[in-house]
């Protein structure tokens, strides 16, 4: 079986669509604790839907391979993957719930957020199996941590353009798609954690800092992954790769919700190396594009289009 999705996309993502369920609070809770929010929205979201909606948006053909489940928030879901233009010839409908996330956003536009995957556990090595061709065809192929392994694995193995892992949640992975990636997109968490795996540790260290960032993306390269790029948040990020180490600052912005900007950030990266752009120009983009995506509620709805004005 092969997609219906139409095949030679710039940027094909293999991620999770999830409808986000957020909640403004004054600060997070503690453990134990209630706080009352001071609303509720539905909005669109899931890595991999909130990382082709912004590809598709700064202008990348864009196609998804995912799932939806058949309640009531699979709409809302794909609310935004429609209006973007993202192909989703790829999508299944499964019977079942739809991937939520459960968001707190805090007075400092900081969030915690908790996932329940329903359809995208549908989003695994057959799955994927089935979308080969469109994988293939792609300049750019995205995968996050929100899928089965076996997804990320299988989609990793069927990339014949430049594959962009972004693994987070930081899920174990055979260490030979970390070793394709170019590049590896993490946090400075998840930098550590799959640092400690590909150490042969437990997996779960200390998040990484300041001098110490530079240090975790050495000994990642060393590992034989081809490229890295630490996410600093506010600070902007960390690229390695074997021409050096280099930082790019982000802009300073107001943040009103943080949620999402990571992805904003992974979709602008994919769409300009799909373009040709090296790493280094994508990433100057890309975290313009991250610092705008925080000055707005919510993931999709904050992502800037192609020619919008960009913070920097």
């Amino acid at each position: 079986m092969t997609s219906t999705a139409a095949v030679g996309h710039r940027v094909v993502v293999v991620g999770s669509v999830n409808a986000d369920l957020v909640t403004r609070v004054d600060r997070h809770p503690v453990p134990g604790e209630t706080v009352l929010g001071h609303d509720l929205a539905v909005l669109p979201g899931g890595k991999g839907a909130n990382q082709a909606v912004a590809a598709a948006r700064l202008g990348a053909p864009t196609a998804l391979v995912g799932a939806v489940g058949t309640d009531a928030f699979a709409e809302a879901a794909l609310a935004g993957l429609r209006p973007a233009g993202v192909d989703l010839g790829a999508l299944a409908v499964v019977d079942g719930p739809t991937g939520l996330a459960l968001v707190t956003v805090d007075a400092a536009g900081e969030n915690s957020i908790v996932v329940v995957p329903g359809a995208n556990a549908h989003v695994d090595g057959p799955h994927v199996d089935a979308h080969r061709e469109v994988v293939a065809a792609a300049a750019v192929v995205v995968v996050q941590g929100e899928i089965p392994r076996t997804g990320t694995e299988r989609a990793a193995a069927a990339t014949r353009g430049r594959l962009v892992v972004n693994l987070a949640p930081a899920v174990d992975v055979d260490a030979a798609v970390l070793r394709r990636a170019d590049p590896l997109v993490v946090n400075q968490h998840e930098a550590a954690v799959v640092l400690a795996a590909l150490d042969g540790g437990p997996g779960t260290v200390a998040p990484a800092s300041g001098a110490d960032e530079a240090a975790v993306v050495a000994r990642l390269l060393a590992h034989g992954v081809p490229s890295v790029v630490v996410t600093l948040g506010a600070r902007g990020a960390l690229v390695g790769s074997a021409d050096g180490m280099v930082p790019e600052p982000a802009p300073r912005v107001d943040a009103v919700d943080t949620t999402g900007a990571g992805d904003a950030f992974v979709g602008a990266l994919a769409a300009r190396l799909a373009a040709g752009d090296d790493l280094l120009a994508a990433v100057r983009l890309a975290v313009r594009v991250g610092a705008a995506a925080v000055r707005g509620r919510g993931a999709q709805p904050s992502f800037p289009a192609a020619g919008d004005a960009l913070p920097g």
